[in-house]
């Protein structure tokens, strides 16, 4: 069962504007990933769920986050299919995001009162997805579906719509100001946030600073 109740965890994502993307099969790995992105500011954490017993490495890393990081909201991407969500859900996970729209998925995590976020691609999808009670959107993949054009064009007829774009998205000042401006309520940060070069040298201040610097960037485009 999640720490968070689903209000504040949605909350959370449109207070932080930014959810940062990982996997590692190692799970002192990917506790050292969540540590840095903890100490820069955010509050959310996608765990992606992928590889052999990947939903041991979040019961252990989601473990240690209840100590280690009390206000971190640890989730799951890359979802596909009923029985992993209900899986995870009972591991603890906090939100639940899935790559594509599966209506069945929407019933498991409602009767638990966990976020689902499913991955859409045309205004069809997202009404749909609201329809099954879904408050914030994921568009997958982001640059490929249309990038903050796409997302712009969403909002017009649809202002209510809270939309996270996830790939194709990247920590610096330009690209985020862009999506920000076309609308988005939070974003999907991955592999540009963890480098490949940057896990290999454990250079985790580097990611910190990157999240640290993406936050501000959020708060400062929000004021305007």
């Amino acid at each position: 069962m999640s720490r968070f109740k689903r209000l504040d965890v949605l909350r959370t994502f449109m207070e932080t504007g930014i959810v940062p993307l990982y996997y590692n099969a190692d799970a002192e790995t990917v506790k050292n990933v969540v540590k840095a992105c903890y100490n820069g500011g955010a509050r959310v954490f996608e765990f992606t769920n992928r590889g052999d017993c990947a939903h041991q490495v979040f019961d252990a890393v989601n473990k240690w986050c209840a100590t280690e990081c009390p206000e971190m909201i640890m989730g799951v991407g890359s979802v596909c299919d009923t029985g992993t969500a209900a899986l995870y859900i009972q591991l603890g996970a906090g939100f639940i995001v899935s790559p594509s729209l599966n209506p069945d998925m929407a019933k498991v995590c409602n009767r638990r009162k966990v976020a689902w976020i499913p991955g859409c691609g045309t205004l069809s999808e997202i009404n749909f997805a609201e329809e099954l009670g879904c408050e914030i959107v994921k568009i997958f993949p982001a640059a490929e579906v249309g990038g903050p054009s796409f997302v712009k064009a969403i909002k017009a007829p649809c202002p209510w719509t809270e939309i996270m774009p996830s790939g194709g998205v990247s920590p610096d000042r330009e690209n985020l100001e862009t999506w920000f401006k076309a609308g988005v309520a939070c974003v999907g940060l991955g592999s540009q946030l963890t480098p490949k070069g940057v896990i290999e040298k454990r250079d985790f201040k580097f990611i910190e600073e990157k999240v640290r610097e993406s936050v501000a960037f959020v708060k400062e485009f929000r004021k305007r």
